[in-house]
Formats: structure tokens, C-alpha cells, sequence
């Protein structure tokens, strides 16, 4: 299982970077390794990597030519430098560490595409995460699966369950710790047969029984949300049509279940907003915070519903600002028209979109009647 579990990690870790991967222990031992489609003329092999793979690790030259370069001390991501007498092509080196020790080094031939030292690129920060989730697995401490069995009660439970999973939690990440909630919504009302959810996850159901996933993300910094984004784009990835919504960060899991609330509203936008799609933030939701705050459209927008074309017209005019000019544009129809158009929406409603309130209750139960 640990074994599957490291072959998961580096097959994320050359998707996430686009490049060959190999994973292997402070002596070299070859674990896991993954291959990855390359442009005309990139070169996945060089010697190295060539003898891992078939001998299952590398020569005690190769080893005492890594280690002189420091490999063992490294903390952060590190590039080698090629040797071509050698054969020796240059490497991103991310350290395998569990417990201030490091355990092994996960190596990607990238032909020196990616910068370690640039803190803000999200898939590189991705791949930090995934190398130490590498490192608890070879220490035999990966909390995962436990993280994952504690999840729903810390997002939806009530009472002494709630607390028992905020402890455990707190127990495995830390009290402070900065995380993030990513929420995912099938597209078709359930999840694929076969589809897997990441350890650190658990399928919830809404009141609807509509299916939903969380999925917890551990930032590398306090309000950093680009690992969750990141998370967010790969499972969509393995997960078509669905929809993606990220919350804000917490100190810690105490604050999860608020924040749960915000990554299931933003992912429930991002299936009817095409703008926010596919992956929304709680904080980029504007006025779709107001709509989703509603327990049903207000009663005096029901015949606009009955109504999809007067709907429509209706939204858009909203949606522009009572722009005649821009909404006639949108809707591609003549000025005239949409005049007709908005004196029937009076006439079926006795709403004047003039006013200012009547706006706001408009506007945010028409996107309320979009929402899943």
C-alpha cells in the first residue's frame, strides 16, 4: 500500500511539472518512477536515470557525485548541474524530509524549466507538498487517511463528534496550521464509478443528496491559496465536467466547517457562472454571496421563472447596470425590443427594476433560481 501510495506521488509530481520523475530512498534505491510525454527533441534519459531504472538504484560514483553537491542537507528545492562527460543532464531536486531528516529525493528531468527557488509558482509548491507527503509515507506516519476519516464530522458535525475531529485535526497538522478547503461538484448528480477520492479528502451530501468532496489543502503560507487552486485544477483533471470551489485560508481547523460552507457556495457558482468557472474563489463571488445566502427566490420573481426569455432579459439588464445599450448588446436584440421586453416583465411582476431594492431582490433571486 505505502508502495502504491509513493507511485501515486510521483506520477502527480511529473504531471504537476511536466517532466520525468524518479523517487529514491538516502541510499539511492530506486522506489517509484514516472515518465512523461515530451516535445520533439527533449531528452527523458540520461545515464543516470537509465541505471536506476533498469538496476533498480545508482553506482556509488553517482551517489558520492549528488552527495558532494550537498543533496543531503537540502531543505528546499535545489538544481543540479549537468555533467556531460558523464552523462549527467541537469535536475530538479525536491528533498524527501520527515521530521528534520531527510529520507529520500525525489528527481525530475524538466531540461531546467522550472526555478526552485520561485516561491510563487503554484505547481511547484504543489510538488513541495506532494515530497513531503512522500517523506511522512517512508517515515510511516502519513496521516492522511486519518486526516480523510476525520473530515466530515470537522465540516458538518455537531456536538462531541465535532470536537473529537477539530482534536484529531489539531493532533495530525497542528492548531495554527495554514489550510484551505477545495470543494468539488459532479456534474451529474453522483460520482463517476471507479473515481477515487485523495486521501486527505471525504464525500459529503448536501440536503439535496447531491454528492460533494472536500478536499482539505495544506498552504506552504498563511493566505497563499495557490496550492488549493492548484489542487483544485488536477482533480478536475481526473473528474470532467465538475466544478471547483476554494475558501478562504483558516489558522488551523477550528475554522473549517465556516469555511467549508464558502468552498461548496464558490464551486456551486462556478457550475452556472461561466466567468468564475471552473475553479471559483470565495472571494472573487461578488454578488452571487447574496444569492446563494437565500433560501429560495423570492416568490415575486416566479412568473419572470416561468418565463426563461423574460429571465433572461431580466438578468442581463441587471447584470449590466440598467444599461439599455450594453444589455441590448449582450442579448443581440434591437433597442426597441428590449424596452417591449422590460415593460412585460412589469406588467407580469408589478416589479419596477428602476428602483433600486427591486433590483437587488431581482437580481439575486434570478441568480438564486440558477444555482444547484
Amino acid at each position: 500500500m505505502v508502495r502504491d501510495d509513493l507511485q501515486d506521488v510521483v506520477d502527480e509530481v511529473a504531471r504537476l511539472l511536466g517532466a520525468p520523475a524518479t523517487l529514491e530512498d538516502v541510499d539511492f534505491t530506486l522506489l517509484a518512477f514516472a515518465a512523461h510525454p515530451l516535445d520533439d527533441g527533449e531528452t527523458a534519459m540520461d545515464a543516470v536515470r537509465t541505471r536506476s531504472i533498469l538496476g533498480r538504484g545508482s553506482t556509488p560514483a553517482t551517489r558520492r557525485w549528488f552527495e558532494d553537491l550537498g543533496i543531503a542537507r537540502a531543505e528546499h528545492p535545489v538544481r543540479t548541474p549537468a555533467d556531460p562527460a558523464a552523462g549527467i543532464l541537469t535536475r530538479l531536486l525536491l528533498p524527501v524530509r520527515s521530521g528534520g531528516r531527510t529520507l529520500g529525493y525525489l528527481w525530475l528531468l524538466d531540461g531546467g524549466r522550472t526555478d526552485p527557488d520561485e516561491d510563487a509558482d503554484p505547481a511547484l509548491a504543489a510538488a513541495v507538498a506532494l515530497a513531503a507527503r512522500a517523506g511522512r509515507l517512508l517515515a510511516g506516519r502519513d496521516d492522511d487517511g486519518e486526516v480523510g476519516n476525520a473530515l466530515p464530522a470537522a465540516l458538518t458535525g455537531t456536538g462531541a463528534a465535532h470536537e473529537r475531529a477539530v482534536r484529531t485535526l489539531a493532533a495530525r497538522l497542528g492548531e495554527d496550521t495554514p489550510l484551505a478547503l477545495v470543494a468539488l461538484r459532479p456534474p451529474a448528480g453522483d460520482l463517476p464509478g471507479g473515481w477515487a477520492p485523495p486521501p486527505s479528502a471525504a464525500v459529503l451530501r448536501g440536503d439535496d443528496g447531491h454528492p460533494a468532496v472536500a478536499v482539505l489543502v495544506r498552504l506552504s503560507r498563511a493566505g497563499d491559496l495557490r496550492p488549493a487552486a492548484t489542487t483544485a485544477s488536477a482533480a478536475l483533471a481526473r473528474l470532467r465536467g465538475a466544478s471547483a470551489g476554494v475558501s478562504e485560508p483558516a489558522d488551523g481547523p477550528a475554522g473549517l466547517a465556516a469555511r467549508w460552507a464558502q468552498a461548496h457556495t464558490a464551486a456551486r457558482v462556478a457550475a452556472v457562472a461561466p466567468g468564475l468557472a471552473p475553479v471559483a474563489r470565495w472571494s472573487e463571488l461578488g454578488g452571487w454571496r447574496v444569492a446563494a445566502a437565500l433560501a429560495a427566490p423570492d416568490p415575486a420573481v416566479a412568473p419572470l421563472l416561468a418565463d426563461p426569455v423574460m429571465a433572461a432579459t431580466a438578468e442581463a439588464y441587471l447584470d449590466a447596470a440598467g444599461s439599455v445599450a450594453r444589455t441590448s448588446a449582450v442579448l443581440s436584440v434591437h433597442r426597441q425590443t428590449l424596452y417591449y421586453r422590460l415593460g412585460r416583465i412589469t406588467a407580469l411582476t408589478g416589479l419596477d427594476l428602476a428602483d433600486g431594492d427591486t433590483r437587488l431582490l431581482v437580481h439575486a433571486s434570478l441568480r438564486r433560481a440558477r444555482l444547484p
